[in-house]
């Protein structure tokens, strides 16, 4: 079915789009609501929607300005339908010309108006989506991406070539002269417990610190859970913490004045190179428990004035064995990795602050590198009240062993029930994958990058799960491309072999004849052209 995302801050426009119409009858379901055009941003990402029915004034980021960011962001979809009212007219003007769809009056609002507007928006996407040229995009390209700063965070590519390489690919930009990790924590209003509140209040609260704190410093903002993110600062040149002070108390008051929530948050030593940036992190993470409503920023060269602070658990310490017992489900030697860490902190029961860190790193990791870890994780910890942000209520070194071990015994449970359907969804991704990059070379060491897991394990999965081998299948797929490129009959044989990356034309036919049983010339001729 078509996803429609509804933006509008006012819930009874919410409710009446969503009766107003049998949805089903149109094959659309929709896919999410948002109040402010922020939050909308973020569930586009998620969710990947083909039409965007938004009201042009709301609070944070109105919908002209979400409709232009998703068209710089996605190209020509989601269509954008956008609701105004009559005094509103010049901005009606203004968003047709950034290629909105269509517009519709809230007071003129009603079944057949809106019926027109979204048949309109049916025809659209018949002339749009077969020419949409495959690709990570939305919610793919986003869980890709934050995958991504888990690891660049916990150190855990295996050398700098590679990451370099998958930023790249992932569409990240890093070429500052120095790097500054953050770590940082949301207090929302206590008035504030329900869980779609949260929610809501967390997206809107990071949206308006990327669109704040951008302005000022060249940033990443990464979230972590309901109450934690990540700030990674790319700076041309070093700059004094006053500086840092300023922007960041710049950006935290407005968020302060609009959403009444306090940010708390702790900044590691700058880096030079990339690489380094988990050590930065890995301070700031050391050193956050010491905030507190009277200092809620700690630059970490202050807080180690005078005294060690060092030994903070490093995860770099398990990266191999970790990663890998998450890529390929590894139970056995997950289990084993959990029995060291809450044997490590047994024999220092004094080291809590590192204790804590440890198991909100492997919860993070979990989250992040485990398909549908959130929904895995939540799991674990449904009879929580608080889910398994209940880490943050272990008040000692032993509650936080007790809370590990617990997590440990069933996290290797579900993954045990899990194994197979989780090494067939990553054969079906990675098909998905070579299909939607066909025409680019493709090798097993760059696919199994994109996807974390080692070559060997890629290719033992696909000799499993799959009719071909990864070789065979990528030259099949390949050989299924040029088959429909030589029927466009726009391009040479030679020109062909060029285009899906084949290393000459010779290789390219000998390897057409060997999965077709004609050379490339001899099937044009059998087939009309």
């Amino acid at each position: 079915m078509l996803k429609l995302l509804i933006a509008d801050d006012e819930p009874l426009v919410q409710i009446g789009l969503k009766s107003i119409l049998n949805w089903a009858d149109y094959n659309i379901e929709i896919c999410a609501t948002a109040m402010n055009g922020a939050q909308a941003l973020d569930l586009i990402a998620h969710y990947s929607p083909e039409i965007v029915i938004t009201d042009i004034k709301m609070p944070v980021m109105d919908g002209l300005e979400l409709a232009k960011t998703c068209r710089e962001r996605y190209g020509k979809l989601p269509l954008f339908i956008v609701l105004t009212s009559y005094e509103e007219f010049q901005l009606v003007k203004e968003a047709l010309s950034c290629q909105v769809l269509d517009y519709l009056v809230k007071l003129e609002l009603n079944r057949d108006s809106l019926e027109a507007v979204i048949k309109k928006a049916l025809k659209t996407l018949e002339e749009l989506l077969p020419t949409q040229k495959p690709s990570i995009t939305g919610s793919g390209l986003q869980v890709l991406q934050d995958k991504f700063f888990i690891r660049l965070l916990h150190n855990l590519f295996d050398d700098e070539e590679q990451l370099y390489r998958q930023a790249k690919d992932f569409g990240l930009d890093f070429s500052a002269s120095y790097y500054i990790a953050c770590h940082a924590g949301i207090s929302p209003p206590p008035t504030i417990t329900e869980q779609n509140h949260l929610l809501s209040l967390y997206s809107s609260t990071l949206q308006m610190i990327r669109e704040i704190l951008g302005k000022t410093l060249p940033c990443y903002v990464i979230s972590l859970d309901l109450k934690h993110f990540c700030i990674i600062l790319m700076l041309d040149s070093l700059i004094t913490n006053q500086e840092l002070t300023s922007a960041f108390f710049h950006a935290f008051s407005m968020v302060h004045n609009y959403f009444n929530v306090d940010i708390y948050i702790t900044a590691g030593t700058p880096c030079p190179s990339l690489a380094l940036i988990s050590e930065s992190y890995q301070e700031a993470r050391q050193i956050f428990p010491l905030l507190d409503k009277e200092k809620k920023l700690l630059f970490y060269q202050d807080a180690c004035q005078g005294t060690s602070t060092k030994n903070a658990f490093n995860m770099s310490l398990f990266k191999e064995d970790i990663s890998k017992a998450f890529d390929e489900f590894d139970t056995e030697t997950l289990s084993h990795i959990f029995q060291e860490i809450t044997k490590l902190f047994t024999d220092y029961p004094t080291r809590y602050l590192q204790a804590i860190d440890a198991a909100c790193n492997i919860l993070y990791l979990a989250i992040s590198l485990l398909p549908n870890g959130e929904e895995t994780v939540s799991q674990i910890f449904s009879d929580y009240p608080d889910g398994y942000r209940s880490i943050y209520r272990q008040a000692t070194v032993e509650q936080v062993i007790d809370w590990l071990t617990f997590f440990g015994t069933h996290l290797c449970h579900l993954l045990d029930e899990r194994k197979k359907t989780y090494k067939n969804h990553i054969v079906s991704n990675v098909q998905k994958y070579i299909g939607e990059h066909i025409e680019e070379k493709l090798t097993l060491n760059d696919i199994a990058s994109v996807f974390h897991i080692s070559p060997n394990y890629l290719s033992l999965l696909f000799k499993k799960y799959n009719d071909a081998g990864f070789s065979e299948y990528i030259s099949q797929m390949k050989i299924a491309r040029a088959k429909e490129l030589m029927a466009e009959g726009n391009l040479k044989i030679y020109e062909i072999a060029d285009r899906l990356g084949f290393e000459s034309a010779f290789y390219f036919s000998k390897v057409f004849k060997k999965i077709t049983g004609y050379t490339p010339r001899d099937y044009q001729q059998l087939k009309p052209l």
